[in-house]
């Protein structure tokens, strides 16, 4: 985050303050909406039924606003990346259910439209930006290394370095359901559904990687 933004920030976390909760949600709803050059704090005061003047009590200007929106929705990104869990069963099922639960939520509109409005803001919060984007492949990536290297002990992949592996694994999913209508603004969708290609994918990376 910017360096004028960082530290003035709140001290309290997500839920432990209504009034906060809901001026962020609001502020949220403005930015992917309208932008963030467009969006004015007015309107998401009265949205948030707060005065103007209390709302700046939690954040002083828009770019705390802002970077407050991004903090917690990269949070929320964090909660449903929980429950992705490396399940028993052969490196096709595991790998399988992996591929899928990612493909669901990089295919998610809403998942994009967050990124768009990142990117879009990218030169005024590079730092902000490029942490949005790390930690959500951190998040899924980190769970899926672990699974690779216990494969491996196995003796069902051959993987000389494994976020490598990773990384190709989740870029075969990323490309149909996230860049490409990412870039396109959605005009362009995938023509396979989500199970097509979490299995097309998990087939590549086993003919590459597989004992």
């Amino acid at each position: 985050m910017n360096s004028h933004v960082t530290g003035i920030l709140p001290d309290l976390k997500p839920g432990e303050d209504k009034r906060r909760d809901t001026i962020v949600r609001e502020a949220r709803r403005f930015f992917m909406s309208q932008g963030y050059a467009a969006t004015r704090i007015e309107p998401i005061a009265r949205a948030a039924c707060v005065s103007t003047a209390t709302l700046y009590a939690y954040f002083p200007s828009k770019d705390h606003l802002f970077g407050a929106v991004i903090e917690e929705a990269a949070q929320d990104f964090s909660e449903q990346m929980e429950c992705v869990r490396m399940t028993e069963g052969s490196a096709r099922e595991i790998l399988t259910s992996f591929a899928l639960a990612y493909a669901r939520f990089m295919g998610d509109p809403f998942v994009r439209s967050v990124f768009r409005l990142v990117m879009a803001e990218r030169p005024r919060f590079r730092e902000v930006a490029m942490g949005f984007f790390n930690k959500g492949r951190s998040d899924f990536g980190h769970p899926l290394i672990l699974a690779l290297g216990a494969l491996v002990e196995r003796g069902e992949l051959r993987v000389a370095k494994a976020s490598w592996a990773a990384g190709q694994l989740m870029g075969m999913v990323e490309h149909p359901v996230f860049f490409m209508p990412l870039v396109t603004g959605d005009e362009v969708q995938s023509e396979r559904t989500p199970e097509q290609i979490a299995s097309e994918a998990v087939e590549t990376f086993l003919a590459r990687y597989g004992t």
